[in-house]
């Protein structure tokens, strides 16, 4: 089946031809490591790491590059305004640690290369060089040592985002001293003198640093070619950004991105997310609400173009979605240990809706729809006795678990459960036991009785040929 992804380019679903079969690479932009990750952070990090996993489940081999903005006006104001100035490369350090464990902890995977902007800098201003040549891009004459892409000699600037370059406004990426438009966007900023000497590097046109959009045009060209599958990012970063990458890149003659995929962005409590409103979600409150799981399915659940809603109840619904997963698996293990059919399914693939689903522009709501209908379908089968058919539901459960990254075995989730949780399990195993004494003894009050306070307080006990187990009501 054809893999669909929506195109923001051709604002349409497009059939995925991967420009070499077998193969997909992808671009995502990645953080601007001033300041620590937030929700919106990890929900368009999350998309991508969807993307991916389909990609390879499938049978494709997917080069993945995910960047870090590591040099930024945002950097080296947040490190004046923590008075580390020269220092600003050990602030953007710092950050970057932080986004990576926040990666980690939701089991995103790593990209195949994870490039830093201080680290292609050649890559660059070699691409500004040659848009110099090629008439698409001027010095400032004003001696400054800027660089400026002339959005007058690309007729096709504003394709992507379908906009005219007569209606747009003026581009605030750099300080307008040098332009001879104000819609030219910078590709080199020459040195000022209240910016850190660190900050800079040599070039023919002057001391300085790249502007943000030449960062991923020369990255995304190093590391895929000047011409490759996809390019992702957040739905805000169609304009300026991607719209001057696209410019950039193909007044350099490159074909460039074939695919433009956005995700949506986030809002907190009905409103749009923001440092000026004081709403901002990060990533560690996040996981001291719910585990990194729970986290991860609830960033996942909803498809990736919408717009996703926080709320702390959300993160409850999610956990208890999680549970229902985790609660099946662990409930057909158990039955099924010991008898014939203990490794029926283990190989078995995901249900022939799931792949609908996922092929279908990564549509993972429905695929939640179909992973939840097998676990309800295995767990009727149990009730049932149906052994066989419980077997193929939980190897159908496990290969979409897997797939979407949500498998309660993977090694990525292992926690300690802590003091409390243990001091749980030696109350409930204790009155578990002073159950099984009273059935034994056939005092059937007794017996309902410590069932019917273990229900009340929320947890439920299964009997079966293996012994008596206990699980948290979902």
């Amino acid at each position: 089946m054809t893999v669909r992804l929506f195109d923001s380019k051709a604002q349409a679903l497009r059939d995925f031809v991967p420009l070499t079969e077998g193969h997909v690479g992808m671009y995502v932009c990645g953080p601007t490591v001033q300041s620590s990750p937030h929700i919106g952070h990890l929900r368009s990090a999350l998309v991508y790491d969807l993307m991916r996993r389909w990609f390879t489940a499938r049978g494709d081999r997917v080069t993945f590059i995910r960047n870090v903005t590591d040099i930024d006006d945002k950097i080296l104001n947040a490190a004046a305004d923590e008075g580390i100035g020269d220092q600003w490369w050990s602030l953007a350090y710092r950050v970057e640690l932080e986004f990576t464990a926040a990666y980690n902890a939701l089991g995103i995977l790593p990209p195949t290369y994870e490039p830093r902007a201080t680290a292609s800098v050649q890559q660059m201003q070699e691409l500004i060089a040659r848009l110099i040549e090629g008439g698409h891009a001027y010095v400032a004459a004003d001696g400054s040592g800027d660089v400026y892409f002339d959005t007058a000699t690309w007729p096709a600037y504003g394709e992507l985002t379908r906009q005219s370059r007569d209606h747009m406004e003026a581009a605030a990426d750099a300080d307008p001293r040098g332009k001879r438009d104000p819609r030219d966007f910078a590709l080199w900023k020459g040195r000022k003198d209240t910016e850190p000497a660190s900050a800079g590097w040599d070039a023919p046109w002057g001391h300085g640093r790249p502007g943000w959009h030449i960062e991923c045009s020369a990255m995304a060209a190093r590391y895929l070619g000047t011409e490759f599958d996809i390019h992702g990012g957040g739905l805000d970063l169609r304009f300026p950004h991607h719209e001057n990458e696209l410019a950039q890149s193909g007044a350099d003659g490159q074909r460039f991105a074939r695919y433009w995929v956005h995700n949506g962005l986030v809002n907190v409590g009905g409103q749009k997310m923001s440092k000026s409103l004081g709403n901002s979600v990060y990533a560690d409150e996040l996981l001291e609400l719910a585990s990194p799981l729970a986290v991860r399915y609830y960033l996942g659940q909803a498809h990736y173009r919408s717009t996703l809603d926080y709320s702390p109840e959300a993160l409850a619904e999610a956990e208890a979605a999680v549970d229902r997963i985790n609660t099946f698996l662990a409930r057909v293990d158990r039955r099924l240990a010991g008898t014939r059919h203990a490794e029926t399914g283990t190989d078995a693939t995901w249900p022939a809706a799931f792949a609908e689903a996922m092929n279908d522009d990564l549509g993972v709501p429905q695929a939640l729809a179909v992973l939840h209908e097998t676990v309800r379908a295995g767990n009727q089968a149990l009730d049932d006795e149906d052994l066989p058919v419980a077997a193929e539901r939980r190897g159908q459960v496990h290969a979409m678990v897997r797939v979407l990254g949500i498998d309660p075995a993977d090694a990525a989730w292992a926690t300690d459960a802590g003091p409390a949780a243990s001091a749980l399990d030696a109350l409930v195993t204790r009155l578990v036991d002073d159950r099984r004494a009273a059935r034994d003894a056939k005092d059937w009050a007794t017996a309902d009785r410590i069932r019917a306070e273990l229900a009340g307080a929320g947890i439920t006990i299964e009997d079966s040929q293996t012994g008596t187990h206990w699980s948290l009501t979902s």
